[in-house]
């Protein structure tokens, strides 16, 4: 299958897209938590190809893998419709929201903010769920779904008493987000600890200061193609899938 073309290097401020803290309007910038990563690995992990420096502008990151690697889980379809039109739209979106936004800095005219900081906050956070999003799965035998690592499955027993517990939970709130959203596993630096959070469309019912961790987009562009209306199935096939050395890199990166 045709692989998606590869855009430009990644830098610094790529870590918005990596390790940005989930909030009720976007995801903010937390490169502390990068810079202080322990191992490289985690670094890498963090650090997602979303943003050019040299064009001042966000870019559509490519995917890790050719459109058809994750079947049957998501078929080639589905994948490149998601990736090619879905997130480019939320990249675009993006754009022209913190260009309407800098045009207003200029003129000193301020009478759309409101409407244009929603779009930020709507297109932003979809575009870095998204760069998240693809990282998170991987073929499946090769290094997608099994069972996480022992030291991620140490954290995650920690947290939530077992993994099985912890699956149990991510599944059931990915099921049960109303509407179109996602479901979130997240860092939670204040206590230390990880957390399974819902969100609304992109940006609603976050929580400030979180670092997400595995994400899985259950709008319906997601899966609707080969599930229909059936997104338990959806989510069950996602964990034929998860890259667990990304998850547990991104641990590494945000508990450093």
């Amino acid at each position: 299958m045709k692989e998606s073309a590869a855009v430009n290097r990644v830098n610094r401020r790529d870590l918005l897209v990596g390790t940005g803290a989930l909030t009720g309007g976007a995801i903010l910038a937390s490169a502390g938590f990068s810079n202080a990563a322990s191992t490289a690995g985690a670094r890498a992990a963090t650090q997602l190809p979303g943003y050019d420096a040299g064009a001042g502008e966000y870019v559509l990151p490519p995917l890790p893998y050719a459109y058809d690697a994750l079947e049957p889980s998501i078929d080639a379809q589905t994948m490149q419709l998601h990736h090619d039109i879905h997130h480019a739209g939320y990249v675009r979106g993006l754009n022209a929201a913190l260009a309407r936004l800098a045009e207003m800095r200029a003129s000193g005219d301020f009478g759309l903010v409101k409407h244009w900081s929603r779009q930020a906050a709507f297109a932003g956070s979809g575009h870095f769920l998204h760069a998240v999003f693809w990282t998170n799965m991987a073929p499946a035998g090769d290094g997608g779904g099994g069972e996480p690592p022992s030291e991620l499955a140490d954290a995650l027993t920690e947290s939530f008493g077992s993994v099985e517990a912890f699956r149990n939970q991510f599944s059931a709130a990915a099921r049960s987000v109303e509407g179109s959203g996602w479901g979130i596993l997240a860092y939670e630096p204040v206590s230390g600890r990880m957390q399974v959070l819902q969100a609304e469309k992109h940006q609603n019912l976050g929580q400030w200061g979180v670092v997400p961790l595995l994400v899985l987009d259950v709008w319906e562009h997601a899966y609707y193609l080969n599930y229909q209306n059936r997104r338990g199935d959806y989510v069950d096939a996602f964990w034929n899938i998860v890259n667990w050395k990304n998850v547990a890199e991104r641990l590494s990166a945000a508990s450093s």
